[in-house]
């Protein structure tokens, strides 16, 4: 069988469940399942792919019904104390953030993920928790929720945290705050997922993400590993508030953004005055690989996203090198006079 043909029995059997192109792609996940065993894999490799993508299906599931609804995610040590500060902020972030009718995701733990769980209550908050030997049993708020969702796998669950989450919080931590919070900057850095805002909370008076800028500072943008650029993707406040603000003034007018090719289009909820798309052009010249930004409609090849159609477009080529930058432009989409 050509690479490109699809079996009969595989369409007769995809047709029942799916059209277009979500039955083009359901068939080629069955092809390619059948191809572990026309490839005589071990048991241990299609036992891993098959537990993954029965993980990657459940998440959709119970994702899906929210999925219009913006989420911000939650990282900090399952090891923190109630009666420490940081507790005690991310009880009041979780509180704060769904006021502003966001839900909140954490890894479903104790700690800084259990305290921001208890703030925002479990109607408003999922839990995406790792089965481990230790320190990782559900919290108290989410345990015995239909959002509380168990993976075997961390890569399954960075994966939902990465694609489901609109804004991401990180407390002090340890290894996997750190693994999470270097994961995410690496996938906005290299383009490989949207750009959102992420904010690093510490206790008033503490040192703890100001002692790692120092060191993203001093040894890898100091000797040439990262660049200037990168730290506009970052955000380090001590105070709530101003976590909450900076996540919430990041979609004052910014909704989203896709890739149709070579060209980012940005929907906006108001369309931006001529003037504001002159001063783009001027500030953010230096950033385009090719025209210049203009204001559309939606595009022809957005036809997946109809329900976005309604929405203004700021449409451009840049050159995919500098994420850091696009981080400043869609700033100034939301801080630049929109049309009445």
């Amino acid at each position: 069988m050509k690479s490109k043909e699809v079996d009969p029995r595989i369409k007769a059997l995809t047709g029942e469940v799916a059209e277009g192109k979500n039955a083009r792609h359901i068939e080629d996940m069955i092809n390619t399942a059948l191809g572990f065993g026309r490839d005589r894999a071990t048991i241990a490799e299609v036992k891993l792919m098959s537990r993954a993508l029965r993980e990657m299906r459940n998440a959709a599931r119970i994702f899906a019904r929210y999925n219009r609804v913006k989420k911000v995610a939650v990282f900090g040590s399952a090891r923190t104390k109630p009666e420490q500060d940081e507790y005690k902020q991310a009880v009041a972030f979780g509180e704060k953030i769904v006021e502003h009718g966001y839900m909140l995701i954490t890894g479903g733990g104790d700690g800084i993920m259990g305290a921001a769980q208890k703030g925002a209550g479990a109607e408003k908050s999922f839990g995406l928790n790792i089965r481990l030997p230790f320190e990782q049993a559900a919290n108290e708020t989410i345990h015995g929720d239909p959002k509380l969702i168990n993976f075997n796998y961390f890569f399954t669950r960075k994966l939902n945290f990465a694609k489901e989450t609109h804004a991401f919080a990180l407390f002090p931590g340890g290894f996997g705050t750190h693994d999470e919070g270097f994961e995410i900057l690496t996938l906005m850095q290299t383009g490989k997922m949207p750009i959102v805002p992420i904010v690093m909370i510490d206790r008033q008076n503490g040192h703890y993400w100001e002692t790692w800028r120092r060191f993203i500072t001093n040894d890898l943008l100091h000797n040439g590993l990262v660049s200037e650029s990168d730290f506009n993707l970052i955000h380090i406040t001590y105070d709530v508030d101003d976590a909450v603000r900076h996540i919430n003034a990041f979609y004052r007018n910014f909704h989203s953004y896709r890739w149709v090719r070579e060209k980012m289009v940005i929907r906006i909820h108001r369309p931006l005055t001529e003037e504001s798309v002159q001063a783009l052009n001027s500030r953010f010249d230096g950033m385009l690989a090719a025209d210049r930004i203009e204001q559309t409609g939606a595009l022809e090849e957005e036809i997946d996203d109809a329900h976005l159609h309604h929405m203004p477009r700021i449409v451009l080529t840049p050159h995919k090198r500098d994420f850091g930058k696009i981080r400043l432009l869609l700033n100034a989409i939301n801080e630049l006079p929109a049309k009445e």
